[in-house]
């Protein structure tokens, strides 16, 4: 495979390197008992437009930075575009205390129709998109309210979304429940895996295959 422009080619053709590519292929189906047709079995070329090949999104909300250094790790290994959702005001120690009731994040997430606002640039281009990797900690069971706005701040529709979340040692409790009305218009939002812990950039690889 090999790009020129906006193209990819798959396959070879013509004369010189390519050629002998496709003479090489011929000799190793041939040595390894591979049946074909030697007259019908001719060099060729597929051309395929790269903005035609799925695009990846690794958008994701970090307080502390956890999340920030998964996410990153995520899309380095799923070769994917990566945003950051960002507060317009940033989180505090104290803001998430969440032994204070009193404590920003409490206040939040006793509030579940809040939406922090987000500042920033916006996601340029959504809809060249077709899945979203969406990374966030857990807070209280669900996803801070600041991933629901992210969801509602962009058509969705035709979107794979795959949630990916890390925590203290909670599961994504009612994380897909309270996200579904947010994403409408995704064809599937879903739950992919906890982030804990340390992932080699193989690892992260294989993992993101079952979810494309």
């Amino acid at each position: 495979m090999g790009s020129f422009g906006d193209l990819l080619w798959v396959g070879v053709s013509g004369e010189d390197v390519l050629e002998k590519l496709a003479k090489n292929l011929r000799h190793k189906l041939a040595d390894a008992g591979v049946p074909f047709d030697r007259k019908k079995f001719r060099p060729h070329i597929t051309l395929i437009r790269k903005d035609s090949v799925a695009k990846i999104l690794v958008a994701y909300f970090s307080a502390t930075g956890t999340t920030g250094m998964a996410a990153t790790a995520l899309a380095d290994a799923a070769g994917a575009d990566l945003y950051e959702i960002t507060p317009v005001v940033p989180y505090t120690n104290e803001d998430l205390n969440w032994r204070d009731e009193q404590s920003r994040s409490s206040l939040e997430m006793n509030y579940p129709a809040g939406r922090p606002p987000i500042g920033g640039d916006k996601v340029s281009n959504m809809d060249q998109y077709d899945t979203i990797f969406l990374c966030f900690p857990i807070w209280w069971y669900v996803a801070p309210t600041i991933v629901n706005l992210f969801l509602e701040s962009y058509d969705m529709h035709g979107k794979k979304i795959v949630l990916f979340a890390t925590s203290g040692g909670s599961g994504f409790g009612k994380t897909l429940e309270r996200l579904e009305d947010s994403a409408r218009g995704a064809v599937e939002i879903m739950e992919g895996v906890m982030l804990n812990g340390e992932w080699s950039k193989d690892g992260l690889a294989e993992m993101v295959k079952e979810y494309l």
